[in-house]
């Protein structure tokens, strides 16, 4: 959508200026001003003969009973501006979208192609002979300028969609080579991005400005992946879809989905009322949800599957959804022992995975020797796969299996991680609980709460203790995380009545205390204003920087 409205609002093409190649993209309409047609026909006639322009102009009608029709289609400002004369004034992905845009245009105000369905048998010998199916082209029509689906096929291509030279019977076909190959029975392929779209306007799912949306809301809830530009299920997709159909079926129904669309289509136009149409939605929906979370267990919403009995311990190995992913795990929560679980690895899925690769899973955390007197060992975690040693922890690299990786090369990861520790540390008061650290953005002061900028123009390790106070005290509060800031507001809201109320029950006057809070603000902004580099001049003199600062409290 950015390459598109770059073309759209404009592109600098030498003489010509800034020119803006492509109509309003955003819209749902198929038809074309009269004025484009007639000038689409004309660099048809031009380019492609007389034969390829209908007696007539083509006329679409979109299938979207609540399309956004207020713009024409998509189409070239001028069809006169062929491609190739605009290609060198365009980046490659804006090139291939207006080549995209140009094609489909001329190609939609174009005759049909004529093909002809034949098969041909080629006689080898007087005992064998061979058959081919295809077809044959009588007139390419717009395919001259575009095939649409192009480039979802492949060598998955049916024998009827094969194109054929032309041949007659009786013609000596030259023999190239001759090649066994076996075919099997296969399902239908998956879905890709034009097929997918393709099915929901048979549907009647989504309109053509919630395409987008649809397909990129699938892949961030990593209910699919694109694989060879297929879609395919991912083991929370599997397990989400199986559930729904189970116990929402109803919702799930491509039926529902195009019939609440169109009452929400109604509404929008005014034509019913929205409250009644929720309420009717609502209601049963609720009932439902409230139903299935009493009657379904645990397992079945996280699409447990049985694989087998552990060999040595004898308990059940199943595999399910956990919070952060797929797991297998041995034994119940029935059993006197915890169970035991373990990740899968990465391209192992819960509906695939056998029961030799679940218990294989098991064989974490691996013992790999003993390095410096400590035991060297390897697992997996929350972030993946790690080797330890002592309080040391080191991550894997992308090339490491947990379940191959040597001894040797996990104590180099180890000792790397623990040189890089070693290396952060430039200096340190354990009394004070300050230290200065080497950071991802250079070198910093912290005492575990705050951070201290540090001047550009001090070596770091030849900071004194006053110093880092100094430079400590005059540095901004640490920001709150994870909405610890929004909980002490609400504290502050929650603790304002009580503070009113004692101060009536004294007979104490609270406006002034107020007032006072607010005279003392500019004092502290001012304060985290001063840089760390003032703050290192005044460290030697302390005293009288506190003097200096309560006298600047006391004035504001």
């Amino acid at each position: 959508m950015r390459v598109a409205q770059k073309l759209y609002e404009g592109v600098a093409l030498g003489d010509e200026g800034t020119v803006g190649l492509i109509t309003y993209m955003r819209t749902d309409g198929v038809s074309l001003s009269v004025d484009a047609v007639a000038e689409i026909r004309d660099v048809i006639a031009r380019d492609f003969g007389t034969q390829a322009l209908p007696d007539k102009p083509v006329l679409y009608q979109s299938k979207s009973k609540n399309a956004q029709e207020a713009h024409e289609a998509v189409r070239p400002t001028s069809a006169l501006r062929t491609p190739a004369s605009v290609a060198r004034f365009l980046a490659d992905d804006e090139r291939r979208l207006y080549e995209l845009v140009w094609k489909r245009t001329l190609a939609s105000q174009m005759v049909p192609a004529t093909l002809n369905t034949v098969s041909v048998d080629l006689a080898a010998g007087s005992q064998h002979g061979f058959r081919v199916s295809g077809t044959t082209v009588v007139d390419p029509g717009f395919l001259a300028v575009y095939e649409e689906g192009k480039d979802a096929k492949g060598e998955e291509d049916d024998e009827e969609g094969r194109k054929l030279p032309d041949m007659k019977p009786g013609d000596r076909i030259p023999l190239a080579d001759v090649t066994t190959t076996q075919h099997f029975t296969e399902p239908p392929p998956r879905f890709s991005e034009a097929s997918l779209v393709k099915a929901l306007e048979e549907h009647g799912i989504g309109r053509p400005s919630t395409y987008a949306s649809i397909i990129q809301t699938l892949l961030n809830r990593e209910y699919v992946y694109l694989d060879a530009r297929r879609f395919r299920p991912t083991d929370v997709g599997r397990a989400v879809a199986k559930f729904l159909s189970a116990h929402f079926t109803q919702y799930v129904d491509y039926d529902f989905t195009a019939k609440l669309e169109d009452e929400l289509d109604e509404v929008s136009r005014g034509e019913a009322e929205w409250v009644p149409l929720l309420e009717k939605f609502w209601k049963p929906f609720s009932k439902t949800v409230e139903e299935k979370g009493e009657s379904v267990e645990r397992s079945e919403a996280s699409g447990s599957r049985v694989l087998g009995v552990d060999p040595t311990s004898g308990k059940p190995v199943s595999v399910r959804l956990g919070r952060y992913g797929p797991f297998a795990q041995i034994g119940s929560a029935e059993d006197e022992d915890k169970p035991k679980f373990a990740s899968l690895r990465g391209g192992q899925s819960m509906h695939t995975i056998t029961l030799d690769e679940a218990i294989k899973l098991f064989d974490l955390p691996r013992t790999l020797g003993v390095s410096n007197g400590e035991t060297v060992t390897v697992a997996v975690g929350r972030f993946g796969p790690f080797a330890k040693r002592g309080a040391t922890y080191a991550s894997l690299g992308k090339e490491d299996d947990p379940y191959t990786i040597s001894f040797e090369r996990a104590v180099e990861l180890i000792d790397a991680k623990e040189l890089a520790v070693a290396n952060r540390i430039i200096k340190k008061w354990d009394d004070a609980g300050i230290e200065v650290l080497n950071g991802r953005y250079g070198p910093y002061i912290t005492d575990g709460s705050k951070n201290g900028k540090i001047p550009k123009d001090r070596e770091p390790a030849s900071l004194t203790l006053e110093e880092c106070q100094a430079i400590l005290e005059a540095a901004p509060e640490a920001k709150a995380r994870f909405g610890k800031k929004a909980a002490a507001k609400k504290a502050e809201v929650k603790k304002a009545p009580v503070r009113k109320a004692a101060a009536a029950a004294t007979g104490e006057v609270a406006t002034p205390a107020k007032k006072a809070a607010a005279k003392k603000a500019p004092a502290k902004k001012a304060a985290a204003k001063k840089t760390a580099a003032s703050a290192v001049k005044k460290a030697a003199k302390k005293a009288p920087a506190k003097k200096a600062a309560a006298k600047t409290r006391a004035t504001a």
